[in-house]
């Protein structure tokens, strides 16, 4: 069962001070200054850099694992669009150390004691038959944090992003174990209607999720999948 989101991190994450203010700047963009600003207020970003996190998205895998137990008893777990690493740290850190943590993506991410880190584009024609070559066994999860650059064009941008989360769960129905778990971001809308059927039909428990240290004015959600099916157990349905 699905437990309340764990808000005791949060309120040790929660900034105290005045709020700081960042001035224009010659050359510097309105954008630019308007997020310098805000990473400066972010007190996810500030207990990110005390914790050593490579990034606040750190608190996200965070929070979906304390609310919905994503990570309980895995050893072997693919993270696609790992870059810089936030999530391979929290996993590097819940997992047991013999566990399998690969980690993929189209930047360079630096070395993450305990996990295996590949420069790699998943949607190139080899991706896959790599990473399944890769792997000691079936996965337990595979979590993806992939998504594309914005262009500003909303129904774009779903679309592009959709298109990962599609590629990442064909990815995960291939090789996943019996139980295992699957959790993608989405954005604004979440997962169409079809491709939630597919995971309906793959899994016992599917849910949209937007944890708390995800920005309010972001449109960017989680698919959250739990207790894959197996192919044995779809052929007698």
């Amino acid at each position: 069962m699905a437990k309340g989101w764990n808000t005791e991190s949060n309120a040790r994450s929660r900034a105290r001070g005045a709020k700081v203010r960042v001035k224009s700047a010659r050359g510097r963009k309105s954008s630019s200054t308007r997020w310098l600003q805000r990473q400066l207020n972010d007190p996810y970003v500030a207990e990110a850099q005390r914790l050593g996190y490579r990034s606040r998205a750190a608190f996200k895998l965070i929070e979906l694992d304390d609310r919905y137990d994503l990570l309980k008893g895995a050893r072997r777990v693919v993270d696609l669009g790992c870059a810089p690493g936030g999530w391979t740290q929290v996993l590097a850190e819940r997992l047991p150390e013999d566990s399998q943590i690969i980690g993929i993506d189209l930047q360079e991410v630096e070395p993450i004691a305990g996990a295996k880190l590949w420069v790699m584009d998943f949607l190139s024609e080899d991706a896959e038959e790599r990473l399944i070559a890769e792997m000691d066994g079936p996965a337990d999860v595979v979590l993806s944090d992939m998504a594309n650059s914005a262009t500003g064009h909303k129904q774009t941008d779903q679309i592009r992003t959709l298109a990962l989360c599609e590629a990442a769960f064909d990815f995960a129905i291939k090789v996943l174990g019996k139980n295992g778990s699957f959790a993608a971001k989405v954005l604004a809308g979440g997962a169409d209607t079809a491709l939630l059927k597919r995971m309906q039909k793959h899994f016992r428990m599917v849910k949209h999720a937007k944890p708390p240290s995800s920005r309010a004015g972001s449109k960017e959600w989680f698919v959250v999948a739990q207790g894959f099916k197996g192919l044995a157990e779809l052929d007698v349905e």
